[in-house]
């Protein structure tokens, strides 16, 4: 941890609800990384992370606590599903002093992040989540939105491994200034955009 830290590190989390990725930075967070997620954002100032509420005051809040992170490792979780808003986040990051952004895009098949969202207590409408997932297959992440380094699981990611591998792998991969980590030991399928439905803006 203490060559992470040295980094001066921003995970940016990538993916759908169901995909995983509050799961992996709870993970994360327990190995010593700070976590700035939008879901506890969004319950700290509207009372419940299913509020949307005002975009400017939950992005205003996301500056604060990225730069109360700094120079700490950190995980930011959202969605991340349009380009302009992790644009917007990786800039802010550079301005803030993180010197390396990773984006980790959780990609997972759809039908797996739709059974997962019906179990859970609080669920995100469907056609949201395919929205959000067709955003992601018309816009995928790509190091020429300012990434470092960018890890892609094209399925279920095995929390009890990653949180142990993860820091590691990304240590390993930036030291030798790999331009982009695929497939590390994950099928990268998406579903065929046939199972979509027409998307709007998400953010």
């Amino acid at each position: 941890m203490s060559q992470i830290s040295a980094l001066r590190l921003l995970i940016l989390l990538i993916g759908v609800p169901g995909s995983g990725k509050s799961s992996l930075a709870q993970q994360l967070q327990q190995t010593g990384y700070s976590l700035v997620s939008t879901d506890q954002i969004r319950a700290a100032l509207f009372g419940r992370e299913s509020v949307q509420g005002d975009w400017s005051l939950i992005g205003q809040a996301v500056e604060q606590k990225l730069r109360a992170a700094f120079p700490c490792p950190t995980v930011y979780d959202a969605t991340n599903s349009r380009r302009s808003a992790r644009r917007a986040v990786i800039r802010l990051a550079r301005q803030i002093g993180y010197d390396q952004i990773v984006g980790l895009w959780l990609n997972p098949p759809l039908t797996l992040c739709l059974d997962r969202n019906q179990q859970r207590l609080r669920q995100v409408p469907e056609p949201v989540i395919r929205r959000m997932y067709q955003q992601l297959r018309s816009s995928p992440p790509r190091l020429s939105e300012g990434l470092d380094l960018l890890l892609h699981y094209g399925s279920a990611l095995d929390l009890g491994s990653a949180k142990d591998s993860l820091s590691r792998k990304i240590l390993l991969s930036l030291q030798a200034k790999k331009p982009e980590a695929k497939n590390l030991g994950q099928s990268t399928a998406i579903a065929p955009i046939a199972q979509q439905k027409p998307n709007r803006t998400e953010r």
